[in-house]
Formats: structure tokens, sequence, C-alpha cells
């Protein structure tokens, strides 16, 4: 599997994407929590997770919280530290940009909209399952897709067995979008809930352009590649009104 590390965008902006590491924090605390209940711990999970048959009742299947409420607190629970750590990288080397396309709160909401779309898809694929959905992959989905909407053509460090390259965004991202369809469609039995990533990066696609910042465009390096051989792009930095060009970071 390749395993993005970082991207060409260093934390320089004056705006520090506190939502994406308090969310990683969030996670993190919560899966500490979850560990220190030691034995207990299967019945917490079961208790928060998101159990497809429980939402045609009132209360989840262990009477702990509504099971509404389940489409909010399962992406915050994970089943162990691997799968904790391959949610949270996403995040980290992604989230970042998207926030600060959005705005801190409406990344938020963005965040868990994609989040409770990717349960409800997942829900819709199998109604009557007593299975139950734990993590962050919905809503990190979300978040890659809008990252690939942005930056295509950013060049991402990743980890493959024990190599480190670099590889753009589009690559990465897309090859890992592929995935998901043909584990889907072979029927994968690997536990992974494919059909939430596949509802958060259609939720993500469909509210990026909905809730990004004005001025903030999308697919802008390939807009900027397709321009007219010879005709180099006017430089509109200058111009009056002209939206402010992001910073590298």
């Amino acid at each position: 599997m390749v395993m993005p590390l970082w991207d060409d965008n260093p934390f320089t902006k004056p705006s520090k994407p506190w939502v994406t590491w308090g969310i990683i924090a969030l996670n993190i605390v919560v899966f500490a929590a979850q560990a220190s209940y030691g034995d207990a711990e299967e019945a917490i999970l079961k208790a928060y997770a998101l159990t497809p048959v429980a939402l045609s009742k009132p209360v989840s299947l262990l009477g702990g919280i509504p099971a509404d409420l389940t489409l909010v607190t399962y992406m915050f629970l994970h089943a162990d530290i691997f799968h904790l750590f391959g949610n949270m990288i996403f995040l980290f080397v992604f989230g970042d940009d998207v926030e600060e396309a959005m705005g801190s709160l409406r990344f938020i909401v963005f965040y868990l909209a994609c989040g409770i779309v990717g349960s409800l898809v997942f829900v819709a694929s199998s109604p009557q399952s007593t299975v139950p959905l734990i993590g962050a992959s919905g809503a990190v989905s979300g978040v890659i897709v809008a990252y690939l909407m942005l930056r295509p053509c950013a060049k991402i460090k990743v980890l493959f067995f024990y190599f480190v390259f670099s590889l753009d965004a589009f690559w990465v991202i897309g090859t890992w979008a592929v995935l998901q369809v043909v584990h889907l469609a072979s029927q994968a039995d690997d536990d992974v809930a494919y059909w939430c990533h596949i509802g958060g990066l259609t939720a993500g696609a469909v509210l990026l352009p909905i809730m990004r910042r004005p001025g903030v465009d999308l697919f802008e390096c390939i807009e900027r590649q397709e321009a007219p051989l010879g005709e180099p792009m006017p430089d509109t930095s200058a111009m009056p009104g002209a939206p402010r060009e992001p910073t590298v970071r």
C-alpha cells in the first residue's frame, strides 16, 4: 500500500490548521480512552459504533446512546492503533489544505457531513446488518477527494514498502479511489467498509464546490497547463480585485 507522508505545502500560512489538528488529537484521546477500558472495550465500541439494524430502533443495541447519534460517534472510534494511524496520517497530509480552502467552521461541518453520508451509504448497502461500523475513513475520504479537486498536481511524499518518493496528488489519490471501487466490485472480505469510503468520496466531491471560500479555484494547476501553446498565462496578481494567490506551505 502507498502511504502518504507529507505534501509540498509546509505549514507556513498565518492561519494554522487548528481544526485538523484538533480532530486528530480528539481521535487519539478517544482511542486512549477506549484502550483504558480493558476487557470492557468491546462493549464500548458496540455501544457507540454505528450498527445498521439499530438505526431502525430508538436506541443503540446496548442502550448506550440514541442510535441516530452513532452517525457521529462512530467516526471517532478505531479498532486498533494501525486503524487509527492509517486514518490520521491521511487527515494530517490532506486536511490542512481543505481547511484553508473552507475556513475552520465550514471545515468542521464538511468533515462531519462526509462521515455521516459515508455511514448512511454503508447502512443502505446492508440495512439489516448487525456488524458495527467504526473509524474516521468516511469523513477522511471526503477530505481526500476535496484535496484532489483543489491541488491535483501537488507533489506528495509517499512511502511504498521501504522506499520514499514523490508523486502527483492525482496519482496518489486517484489510485486510492480506484482501489476502493475494485475492492468493492470484488467483494473483498477484509472487514473494510468500502461503501462508507465511496459515500464519503461522493459527499466530499459534492460539498467542496459549495463550501469553499470565494476565490478558491478548483483544479487550478490543470487549467494552467491547458493554456494555449505560445500564449503565456497572464499575470493577474496585480489586477484590482484579483483573488489572492494562496501561499505555498
